[in-house]
């Protein structure tokens, strides 16, 4: 069992990686870490006395002046290779570099720099290193206005702002969940070949700004305000979903209320559009019983019920707050499931609950994505 801990570990991406690697219980046991630790040195060794893997992602991304960027970064850097040195041990070090690296700007400097900085103490102690040089990072989560474009244009079309492009550059993209992968596979088979090791993340998607906003735009009208799965074309476009779906202020927007035709003949209620095609399906629930708690990484959902009085509970990984909606079959409605939200649903009803449920998955479906945890 590898002892892992990651500084910057409550971070966009750190977050992410904190909970892939919770995944991973029968190889790594996760060590938190607070920033704090970094004010408190002893606090700071007994925390690498813990690990047997330390990812650093601690960094300042943005500030009015460049200059305590560059001093920040550079100062966590010296501060953890201080610590590492005060305990001896022969931990396996990962920092996040950028491809920033071959701008000129202080915050891409001081991640070359820092970056140097980690290889020289893995060549003096014979131990370690692994230098990601990360290109431009998107996913659910990020902060608008901080971690990318991609995250300011879907906070905004998801609350009815208007995006606007500065400049149309042509982005070289990885998705977050495939980013922490990658991490995880270096520290469970590291590169033996020599003490420290660059690697350069490749990325996996090229699109312009534009382009990128007009499908963000088409999830908005489609998606958003239609409640149509849109047509997705590939897993970079699924990703992107599911980063636009992450933004949505789910304890308003749910659950939405389906129209109903009746005449004499009865009624007739449209429950799913999609572009998509996916799985349909549907459960039977006796009252007090409660199905699911778990979540998923990647799969599309939705829950309908159609008859009978239900609650369903959402909450993210990592998080204590539970979102709760009451849903009653006499007035159709439906919610659907993010991803990372741990969700069930419990018949709070007198009879019989009838649920409608669609699915899609766009990956093999003997890859795992679903992961019990109760909310």
């Amino acid at each position: 069992m590898l002892k892992v801990g990651i500084t910057g570990q409550t971070g966009f991406i750190g977050t992410h990686l904190f909970n892939f690697l919770n995944l991973k219980k029968e190889e790594i046991i996760t060590i938190p870490f607070k920033d704090s630790y970094f004010d408190n040195d002893n606090r700071l060794i007994e925390f690498v006395t813990e690990c047997d893997v330390i990812v650093h992602l601690a960094a300042v991304n943005r500030h009015g002046d460049p200059q305590v960027i560059y001093d920040t970064n550079i100062k966590l850097v010296k501060q953890l290779i201080i610590a590492l040195e005060n305990t001896g041990k022969q931990t396996h070090v990962l920092f996040s570099s950028s491809t920033q690296e071959e701008k000129d700007n202080l915050y891409g400097k001081s991640k070359h720099d820092g970056r140097l900085l980690f290889e020289q103490w893995a060549e003096k102690n014979h131990t370690r290193f692994t230098g990601f040089v990360i290109p431009n990072v998107f996913g659910p989560f990020g902060n608008p206005f901080f971690n990318s474009v991609i995250a300011t244009f879907c906070h905004q079309l998801t609350h009815n702002e208007q995006p606007k492009i500065l400049i149309d550059a042509n982005l070289q993209l990885i998705c977050v969940n495939e980013l922490v992968e990658l991490f995880y596979q270096k520290i469970v088979n590291p590169d033996t070949r020599s003490f420290s090791n660059r690697y350069d993340v490749p990325y996996t998607y090229e699109n312009k700004v534009s382009e990128i906003l007009i499908k963000l735009e088409n999830y908005k009208k489609t998606y958003f305000d239609a409640h149509c799965f849109p047509e997705l074309h590939g897993i970079f476009e699924v990703n992107l979903f599911n980063t636009f779906r992450s933004y949505i202020d789910h304890s308003k927007h749910y659950p939405v209320f389906l129209k109903k035709n009746t005449d004499q003949r009865g009624t007739f209620i449209e429950t799913i559009k999609t572009s998509l095609g996916g799985q349909f399906s549907f459960s039977t629930t006796v009252p007090g019983v409660t199905r699911g708690n778990h979540f998923h990484t990647r799969k599309i959902e939705r829950f309908i019920v159609i008859k009978g009085k239900a609650a369903i509970e959402l909450r993210r990984i990592g998080t204590g707050e539970i979102l709760h909606f009451e849903l009653n079959g006499e007035y159709p409605s439906f919610v659907d499931m993010p991803v990372w939200f741990s969700h069930n649903i419990t018949n709070v009803g007198d009879e019989e609950l009838i649920t409608l449920f669609w699915i899609n998955e766009f990956f093999n479906p003997d890859d795992p994505d679903t992961f019990f945890e109760k909310v």
